[in-house]
């Protein structure tokens, strides 16, 4: 049982190797059946989507991020605070600001 358990701890191809190495069947098949997954067009392509996805959602917050961060700008500047301290609160540069 701990044996098969590695087979999910496993995080690189040096550590499938040494499991392989042990020589058991059932783990050599189960590498096998692995690699053979990770090829496959249909692997490859959910794979890249999820990669597609992640990007979409990193820039998604970045821009939610800078959205917020404008809107907070043109508010401390309506207050009339600052551009030194309006960049320093809100993360944008004194040029973002002074655009504003």
């Amino acid at each position: 049982m701990e044996l098969m358990l590695s087979l999910f701890r496993a995080k690189t191809e040096e550590d499938l190797k040494q499991l392989e190495d042990l020589e058991v069947a059932v783990v050599t098949q189960a590498i096998g059946a692995y690699r053979e997954v990770m090829v496959s067009p249909e692997f490859r392509e959910l794979e890249r989507l999820r990669f597609e996805a992640r990007s979409n959602e990193a820039s998604a917050l970045l821009n939610a991020e800078t959205t917020k961060a404008l809107k907070i700008a043109r508010n401390l500047i309506k207050k009339h605070m600052s551009v030194e301290d309006i960049a320093d609160a809100t993360g944008l540069t004194r040029a973002e600001v002074e655009e504003l």
